[in-house]
């Protein structure tokens, strides 16, 4: 190992060691000063990795957990960044803060954010590349959908060896031809009918032609079994499909992928697609169904995706929201809840949750005002408008409390609602401020 690098190690183990033992968080810290001492420390810290990389707007954090629950049933040593801190330095800290283990298969398994892939791409190689979807997200970061996509193929071509598992019913997915080998999965599990997505979605243009795509099958938004009547551009034939949905509830879903018969702990079918692409993953490194079975099964809640905390007899279900794909998946979900809940939202505005708040028009509140919803608590550094567009959909005004950034009274207002079931949507940031706040206050242990 170069002395450079020896030296970057070192000092990103003291400072990972340093903020275990003395406060509560700092999950990239340790690998931005590795990378400052070492800019090529990652090219060192991943060599002798086997590396699966997930990409995408939604569905990174829970397709990485899943496919790391599944791989550890079949090789001991699975390294993941687990906080979800997908740049570069959150990278590094990953690789420093794993254990060597001699003489096993080493994995890594990466959620990488999609406008650091190509950075990133520079100094590892990825066997196995991960494309989730593409939605309109952050566009003051990432632009739109097509720019998206585009940060993601320079990344991946980086690699032309490594093969890309695609979600198939994404159809920018099936738009480009790469060097890279490309396998597809996708949802397989109704009969045809012709339909065409809601107006006001977007990614629904055929690639070859720009005729507007219509659909054998709609899951989501732009996702289905698509197809251009104009040109006979389709979705590619499925190497992984999911052929049944059997049950889907707020907190877990039953399904049949090839024959074989799994469930999650998670609800929502964007989860159902996660757990479709970590099997798939698995899949290509011929793991048997029960493992996989068994890795899906595993009831372990992901930092701030349906993660569940107890708060004096309140149950707060913490979800991350960040673009009107993701809010209106997570209301058609509430929407399975056959009971009284109270609602919590959290928007802040700053560099990783996207400076642009518009995007909040464009989610389908209006169907939160249909629902057993008996206190709305809107927060965050822009509680008022989000008060605003939830008073635009119908939520009745003595329903709604605003308590901006004031975690203390967010607290005490949460302790005094009238249900036990407390669910928070929350930006990124909001969230991790949400956290640290219970973290301080002794109701989240391990730290934020």
């Amino acid at each position: 190992m170069r002395v450079r690098a020896s030296v970057a190690k070192i000092v990103g183990k003291s400072i990972q060691w340093g903020l275990r033992t003395f406060s509560k968080g700092g999950s990239s810290l340790p690998g931005k000063l590795a990378l400052k001492i070492d800019p090529k420390i990652l090219d060192t810290l991943a060599k002798d990795y086997e590396i699966v990389v997930v990409t995408g707007t939604n569905g990174k954090t829970m397709t990485t957990a899943l496919t790391v629950n599944i791989l550890r049933q079949s090789f001991d040593q699975v390294l993941t960044n687990s906080t979800g801190a997908n740049m570069v330095q959150g990278i590094v800290s990953s690789f420093l803060e794993a254990k060597s283990q001699k003489g096993v298969k080493k994995f890594a398994v990466l959620e990488i954010d999609e406008a650091s892939l190509s950075k990133i791409a520079e100094h590892i190689k990825p066997k196995l590349f991960v494309f989730t979807n593409i939605f309109r997200d952050q566009m003051d970061r990432y632009g739109e959908i097509y720019t998206t996509y585009q940060m993601i193929l320079d990344g991946a071509s980086r690699i032309p060896t490594a093969t890309i598992l695609c979600n198939g019913d994404s159809p920018l997915f099936h738009s480009t031809t790469m060097k890279n080998p490309q396998k597809y999965y996708g949802f397989d599990h109704l009969p045809d009918q012709e339909q065409m997505a809601h107006y006001n979605t977007e990614g629904v243009l055929c690639p070859r032609c720009q005729n507007i795509l219509h659909y054998h099958m709609i899951t989501y938004a732009n996702l289905g079994k698509y197809y251009c009547p104009n040109c006979g551009f389709h979705r590619p034939p499925l190497d992984v499909r999911l052929s049944k949905l059997e049950e889907i509830t707020p907190t877990s879903a039953n399904f049949i992928i090839d024959d074989e018969e799994y469930k999650i702990e998670v609800g929502g079918i964007y989860n159902v697609y996660n757990a479709l692409a970590a099997t798939a993953v698995a899949k290509y490194y011929g793991i048997e169904s029960s493992k996989i079975r068994e890795g899906l099964r595993v009831d372990e809640k992901v930092f701030g995706r349906q993660e569940i905390i107890s708060i004096d007899g309140k149950k707060l279900t913490i979800i991350l929201v960040k673009n009107p794909v993701g809010l209106n998946q997570v209301i058609d979900m509430l929407e399975l809840l056959s009971h009284s809940f109270t609602l919590t939202m959290l928007l802040n505005a700053n560099y990783a949750d996207g400076i642009d708040t518009s995007w909040i028009w464009d989610g389908n509140h209006e169907k939160l005002a249909k629902m057993q919803i008996l206190k709305v608590i809107s927060g965050g550094e822009r509680a008022h408008d989000l008060t605003r567009r939830l008073q635009v959909a119908g939520i009745e005004k003595e329903k709604l409390v605003e308590v901006k950034s004031d975690f203390n009274r967010l607290l005490a207002e949460i302790k005094s609602v009238p249900t036990e079931e407390v669910y928070v949507l929350a930006t990124y940031t909001a969230m991790i401020e949400l956290r640290k706040n219970l973290a301080n206050t002794g109701y989240l242990e391990g730290g934020f």
